[in-house]
């Protein structure tokens, strides 16, 4: 399998020596495998191929420029919530037709932008967003096509953050009403209605939840196609869960086996709008230890890494495995794994069991690649990390670790 494994006691990545590329680029390191990434696609791929589909990559878990040329390049589409993400997309080599924008609250300069590139559908959050994308395709001469997002109120059961397919949460049109407001939707001009889109949470590590909500949003296409709606997709959004406590998740393969039956008979092409899936596992952080301290029976390994680089444990109290690059041998003991930046929150884990380190030894914290460098932040004035690519035998540096010149760069007086 692709990614990281051991080599003996020492962690590397396809093969690729971890602490040269720690010691070649510095800490803190995002280190991205291309076999992994290329595998996580490969599955999705396979596991759909018995319908039309495409797999459009959710770029708002990992926009680095190197990991959209590898799926650009393996023929995935692109899902996005931004007209920077649909800039770094093309630039990528993603064709517009193959790119869906999603998001709740588009600009006007956004909208225009996606008509002008002629994105192959906005997924629309709600009718008054419909009317400003067709007075937008209008003014252009233009026709834009649009799904409908909608909210079928579904638990996904996973973090109260990441929940987007409830009614408190703020996306989508209640599936209630999406027959009458679709139907208004044919009548305006600079519009054409090609799907219907829902997308619950992200991080489900249960099927029922997206079974349940790919069940309404079938059966909704089947109304709507009944009544002469011209509709050429049905989009099942993203959210499969990764495996980062190592108690098992779903597969793509499971995801199939459960939908596709949901979908049978529809003269639609299946989109799925994945992201953590496809580059979380692929991904690791390496961050350098600095200190071991004790306080009143407590033991803090302090890294130079911290919540700026990672801030999913902060934000979310999300589980990374943590663990040294190099194996001593040594006893292990609970420890809290902190960084250097100026707040309490400034954790990657907390009372986690991990083998005695010492000053200077490498930590790599695991299953990085999603939520991880695309969050980060350059507070306390903290630049952000270096990535590399681990392809052709090779750590290859895909982008270079910011400067004080970077973080000042947009200053004005």
């Amino acid at each position: 399998m692709p990614g990281f494994e051991r080599r003996g006691e020492t962690l590397a990545c396809d093969g690729v020596s971890l602490e040269d590329a720690a010691a070649s680029h510095g800490t803190p390191l995002y280190v991205y495998s291309r076999a992994a990434v290329e595998e996580a696609y490969a599955a999705y791929d396979r596991a759909f191929a018995p319908v039309p589909h495409r797999v459009c990559y959710a770029l708002k878990a990992n926009a680095s420029r190197a990991i959209l040329r590898v799926l650009a390049g393996l023929g995935a589409g692109a899902d996005i919530v931004s007209g920077m993400e649909m800039r770094a997309a093309l630039g990528a080599g993603f064709t517009a037709d193959r790119i869906v924008f999603s998001g709740v609250g588009k600009t006007d300069t956004e909208l225009a932008l996606g008509v002008e590139q002629g994105v192959g559908a906005f997924n629309a959050e709600s009718e008054a967003e419909i009317a400003r994308i067709g007075a937008a395709a209008a003014a252009r001469g233009r026709t834009a096509r649009v799904s409908l997002r909608v909210n079928p109120d579904i638990d996904p059961r996973s973090h109260p953050y990441i929940s987007t397919g409830l009614r408190e949460n703020k996306f989508g049109t209640d599936i209630a009403l999406a027959e009458e407001v679709l139907g208004r939707a044919r009548s305006v001009r600079g519009v054409r209605v090609v799907g219907v889109q829902s997308h619950i949470g992200s991080q489900i590590t249960e099927l029922g939840p997206i079974v349940e909500a790919v069940r309404e949003l079938a059966a909704l296409s089947r109304r709507l196609l009944d009544r002469g709606f011209a509709l050429e997709t049905i989009d099942i959004g993203g959210g499969l869960g990764v495996d980062y406590q190592g108690t098992g998740v779903p597969t793509p393969e499971a995801l199939a086996a459960e939908v596709l039956p949901e979908l049978r008979g529809l003269p639609l092409t299946v989109l799925l709008e994945p992201g953590r899936s496809l580059v979380a596992r692929a991904g690791a952080l390496l961050t350098r230890v600095l200190d071991v301290k004790r306080n009143r029976g407590r033991t803090f390994v302090v890294v130079d890494a911290g919540m700026n680089d990672l801030l999913r444990p902060a934000l979310y109290g999300a589980h990374h495995r943590i663990e040294p690059v190099r194996l001593r041998g040594r006893p292990a003991g609970r420890v809290d794994v902190v960084g250097p930046v100026c707040e309490t929150a400034d954790f990657l884990a907390r009372d986690r069991e991990l083998e005695a380190v010492e000053p200077g030894e490498l930590l790599a914290v695991r299953d990085a690649g999603a939520y991880g460098f695309s969050m980060a932040s350059t507070y306390n004035m903290r630049p952000r990390p270096a990535e590399v690519l681990i392809e052709g035998g090779a750590a290859r540096l895909t982008r270079r670790r910011e400067t004080f010149e970077d973080l000042t760069s947009a200053e004005i007086g």
